[in-house]
């Protein structure tokens, strides 16, 4: 299975390349791209194969992952796609169409890195999701055609800070758009490598424990649609990331919900794409000042 990462070192800064045995292959002189979503965009992931084989060029433990496309254009997520999601909330409606939100990209930290809970909420959730990597441009794009217009799969952890989601109706940007709340990576694993989109397993562990486990074949909207739905309205373009949705069992749901905590350590696997691996922190030491939130005067 082939890795694409963007990564960074305290010596060369940052990059991207093929993580191999040992370490990665940087990909930036032997593709001639300047990043990982400049290579999918031009030449494509396959100019990459020629080099699977060559020696590691930084080693293991010398490198920190970085978002694997590090300031995507677009991110979309789409909303209470899996099987029993719907069941999970007040309003029984079943739209017709797919529930679709944007988030921006420094609201996401990379694989290893810390989920970050701010002060002014405690109740940061775990969201584990399978996330799309547009390869080729298009709009209007029909299912039939939608696999070819992927270069590949990552995960995400779509994190949450609950209370903030439900400060006002219709509308889930606040809560979704926290820094580093969610995370993206480790890796994109190439489309042609990935087997039956419409049967993957997807697994969210917190401290070892199952949270979520589903496959992709109960999904209501299929990641095939969600690129054809998505591209109707805009045109989807090389490295722009589509959230495909999470199953049932995050922290909200329990009674009494279980919200993270720090050092709490968060795994959403995929067995055709890896595990993204993240740990809790607190933005600030309790009882600091920093946060100076307020909330608005009674109506």
């Amino acid at each position: 299975m082939n890795r694409f990462l963007s990564y960074s070192t305290a010596d060369t800064g940052s990059g991207f390349g093929l993580l191999v045995d040992g370490g990665v292959v940087d990909l930036a002189e032997r593709t001639g791209a300047s990043s990982l979503a400049e290579l999918i965009a031009g030449p494509g992931l396959d100019a990459a194969r020629p080099f699977v084989d060559d020696a590691p060029d930084i080693a293991d433990g010398a490198f920190s992952f970085e978002r694997p496309i590090t300031w995507p254009r677009k991110i979309f997520c789409t909303g209470v796609n899996y099987g029993g999601r719907a069941a999970e909330y007040a309003d029984k409606s079943d739209a017709a169409y797919p529930s679709v939100f944007p988030r921006f990209p420094d609201s996401f930290t990379a694989h290893e890195q810390p989920l970050i809970r701010p002060p002014e909420s405690p109740q940061l959730d775990y969201e584990g999701e399978i996330v799309v990597v547009i390869g080729t441009p298009g709009r209007r794009i029909r299912m039939a055609e939608a696999r070819n217009h992927i270069a590949g799969l990552t995960l995400g952890n779509e994190g949450t800070i609950r209370d903030w989601v439900r400060h006002a109706k219709f509308n889930v940007t606040q809560g979704k758009n926290w820094r580093s709340s969610g995370a993206i990576g480790p890796w994109i694993v190439p489309i042609d490598e990935v087997g039956d989109l419409g049967d993957l397993s997807i697994q969210t562990t917190v401290n070892g424990e199952i949270r979520q486990a589903d496959t992709t074949a109960s999904m209501k909207y299929s990641i095939a649609y969600q690129v054809h739905y998505l591209s109707t309205f805009t045109d989807l373009m090389p490295g722009d990331l589509i959230f495909s949705g999470t199953p049932t069992g995050a922290g909200a749901r329990f009674d009494p919900p279980i919200w993270l905590e720090p050092g709490d350590v968060i795994e959403v696997t995929v067995p055709d794409i890896g595990t993204l691996r993240n740990a809790v922190a607190d933005e600030f030491e309790p009882g600091t000042p920093e946060a100076a939130f307020e909330a608005p005067e009674p109506q």
